[in-house]
């Protein structure tokens, strides 16, 4: 592993090989300022293998391992003038994004966080360790910009509605539910402090949960799992005489990439976490 002597930015990809993975390394090796250093991917069978030999990319020197501490202390060791700090890209899973994320962290690296299922708690611990640190860590729950404008739309409506319903959809591989996506629109909503959805009935289930999650907010969350599906969320909301709905799908994973890539390049200059792409783009 040998500096770029164009001085781009480091990457590393954590779940290289998954679906999200393979975007973003297609993403970072096909800009004029990002490096891609670091492959890292469970998958045992693919373990050494030349990342150029798996995926349609330039042929460079960067093989898949299988060891996310040693790729972070290699690269932290390798590009250590602080002017070359390297970024890791992590779409892995939510029972190892915590672990991943501190130890970049611990590195010197600044993580950008895409997998979500991370608890408010440990979002709150990362963002006195990375304070601690004064190493930059983006979480984003979705980097989606026309998400972060339904979001934000959402949250000026909120005002003027008090019934307000998330449903979102996803295939059916994606392992945490809600999603971190849905979530967070529900707490910038939720900004607006007040009651949602307050009973004018006294509701019965026949059917457990039937009517979704609820927040302390009392907002209603849904979550469909489907084959078939990429990434949908819908916001509904009511008063007497109208509804309205504000609606946004993803179709293709490349919609995303233009937001990882801002991550990537914005969160060097902070040393603290920062939560929701709105707060690097806005």
């Amino acid at each position: 592993m040998t500096k770029n002597s164009n001085k781009s930015i480091p990457v590393l990809v954590s779940g290289a090989l998954g679906r999200m993975g393979r975007e973003v390394i297609n993403a970072v090796t096909n800009s004029e300022d990002c490096e891609l250093v670091a492959a890292i991917d469970l998958n045992e069978n693919k373990n050494g293998e030349n990342i150029s030999n798996i995926l349609d990319i330039p042929d460079n020197d960067i093989f898949i391992s299988n060891d996310l501490e040693g790729s972070l202390c290699t690269v932290s060791q390798t590009f250590r003038d602080g002017e070359l700090k390297p970024v890791l890209v992590d779409f892995t899973h939510p029972d190892s994004v915590y672990d991943n994320t501190r130890a970049a962290i611990a590195y010197g690296v600044c993580p950008v966080i895409g997998t979500t299922g991370l608890t408010p708690s440990q979002i709150e611990e990362l963002t006195l360790f990375s304070q601690k640190a004064s190493v930059g860590c983006a979480i984003i729950p979705n980097f989606s910009v026309g998400m972060v404008l339904l979001q934000q739309a959402a949250s000026v409506a909120a005002r003027f509605y008090d019934n307000i319903e998330l449903i979102e959809m996803h295939h059916n591989q994606k392992a945490d539910s809600p999603s971190g996506t849905c979530i967070k629109t529900a707490e910038m909503i939720e900004e607006y402090p007040k009651t949602f959805n307050e009973a004018i009935v006294n509701e019965t289930e026949s059917l457990k949960a039937v009517r979704g999650g609820i927040r302390d907010s009392g907002i209603n969350v849904h979550s469909v799992r489907l084959p078939g599906l990429l990434a949908h969320q819908i916001v509904m909301m009511g008063s007497p005489g109208e509804s309205y709905t504000i609606r946004h799908d993803t179709i293709d994973r490349k919609a995303y990439m233009p937001g990882v890539l801002t991550a990537i390049r914005k969160i060097r200059n902070y040393e603290t976490l920062i939560y929701g792409l709105e707060k690097l783009i806005f």
